[in-house]
């Protein structure tokens, strides 16, 4: 995944869920939601582009399941359960804002917002993998389409840990390039930075390495580590050149699940 500094407001993912959603019937005790949170830490990069790190709280959702009174439902019951074959889920990010007067190597540049990227994704997975693809639009900080697609390899050992491993790539508008490894004409000249005119495509490359221990029913503990190195337009932007290309990211969280029956 791609690296954005986390904060409270990744709690919005309760509007979307991270979880698949598909139509079955969903075994319980009964109508009623189940959902789990995640709550833990993250060090990610100060901004996009940069050498300096900074650990910010890490929040996560993810959707379980929906029995209606009818007897039908959306996912399963079992907060362990994996998504097996096709699914369609919610898709979201959160990134933290730039405040160019806080870096040196920034300083003449505009200050850009707090972005929420909001949009829907499809996944499919088996046993020992899965693979998915999401499109998200922004609001905020900035107002473009990204995209994001990757694959995992799972393993499970027992039935208490699940370790997963595959490539990331993310996609981004010409809006989003530009927004954030672009430089104006204006900005360049308040700035040491040259200008450029960022274009978008393909912007980073990455993997992700996961793992995720079962306490009980109710508790889990996991993390990742992730690392993303940029690519074309945004590899080339004199922001990142004043930075680093390579990007890491590790964050690690309890996870507590929660059944509310109707």
């Amino acid at each position: 995944m791609t690296l954005s500094r986390l904060t409270s407001a990744a709690a919005l993912a309760l509007a979307l869920g991270s979880g698949a959603a598909v139509a079955q019937n969903a075994p319980s005790d009964g109508p009623g939601l189940t959902f789990t949170l995640r709550g833990g830490v993250a060090s990610t990069p100060e901004y996009f582009g940069s050498d300096e790190y900074s650990a910010a709280p890490d929040l996560g959702f993810r959707f379980n399941s929906l029995q209606l009174n009818d007897g039908s439902g959306f996912g399963s019951a079992d907060p362990w359960a994996e998504s097996l074959g096709f699914n369609v889920h919610g898709a979201f990010r959160y990134i933290g804002e730039r405040d160019s007067s806080d870096f040196d190597e920034l300083r003449g540049l505009d200050d850009i917002d707090d972005a929420v990227e909001l949009g829907l994704g499809v996944g499919y997975g088996t046993d020992n993998f899965y693979a998915f693809l999401d499109a998200r639009r922004g609001f905020g900080g900035h107002e473009s389409w990204v995209g994001e697609a990757g694959m995992d390899l799972i393993y499970r050992p027992d039935d208490r840990w699940r370790f997963s491993a595959g490539p990331r790539l993310f996609w981004g508008s010409d809006g989003y390039a530009d927004t954030y490894f672009g430089v104006s004409p204006s900005e360049a000249a308040s700035s040491s930075l040259g200008a450029y005119d960022a274009e978008g495509g393909l912007l980073s490359a990455g993997v992700e390495v996961g793992a995720r221990y079962r306490i009980n029913d109710d508790w889990g503990v996991e993390g990742a580590l992730t690392y993303d190195r940029y690519m074309n337009d945004a590899e080339d932007s004199p922001i990142v050149e004043a930075g680093s290309d390579d990007q890491w990211g590790v964050r690690l969280g309890l996870t507590r699940t929660f059944r509310l029956r109707f």
